[in-house]
């Protein structure tokens, strides 16, 4: 039988530990998400710089079925910096970045099917394509594969914006 620990260890535990819990609903789904941060494994791991230890349960509920993934992070910002709640909100906005530029890059621009490779091209290419991302966002595009297919039909417009007359 396992005993629990003294009290003054369970007050340590519970120091070292933080817990922040979300609910969403949307996208035709249910999602729990509970955040454990602690720093109780700092001084254990063969990790630079590591200031805290995540564990991300997330329970999602899609078409009457339950399902569970459970996922890991070590960060190098301190408790003091951001705590359990502050994590689970980097967390999530994660995915903000996934869905808001790389997705763009990939799908819209074809940026992985790209068979530029050599030289200081692909990263040319990439700062063009972060160009016209961010350009396009700074007029409020909420669209921008329409947006390319618009300008490409019609470029006159794009031209005026830009300060380039037809001459």
């Amino acid at each position: 039988m396992r005993r629990p620990f003294p009290p003054s260890q369970q007050r340590e535990l519970s120091e070292e530990r933080e817990v922040a819990q979300t609910f969403n609903k949307g996208h035709g789904r249910l999602e729990y998400r509970e955040l454990t941060s602690t720093t109780m494994l700092n001084g254990h791991l063969d990790w630079p710089g590591v200031k805290q230890v995540c564990r991300l349960n997330r329970k999602t509920l899609r078409q009457g079925v339950w399902t569970t993934e459970v996922e890991y992070a070590v960060t190098s910002v301190a408790r003091d910096r951001a705590d359990s709640s502050t994590l689970l909100g980097w967390w999530r906005g994660h995915w903000g970045i996934e869905n808001r530029l790389h997705w763009v890059r990939d799908e819209t621009f074809g940026e992985d099917r790209s068979r530029v490779r050599s030289g200081s091209a692909p990263q040319a290419l990439s700062g063009v394509r972060n160009l016209v991302i961010n350009w396009l966002r700074s007029r409020n595009t909420v669209n921008i594969a329409a947006a390319l297919r618009d300008n490409g039909w019609n470029p006159q417009p794009l031209f005026a914006l830009l300060g380039k007359r037809n001459e």
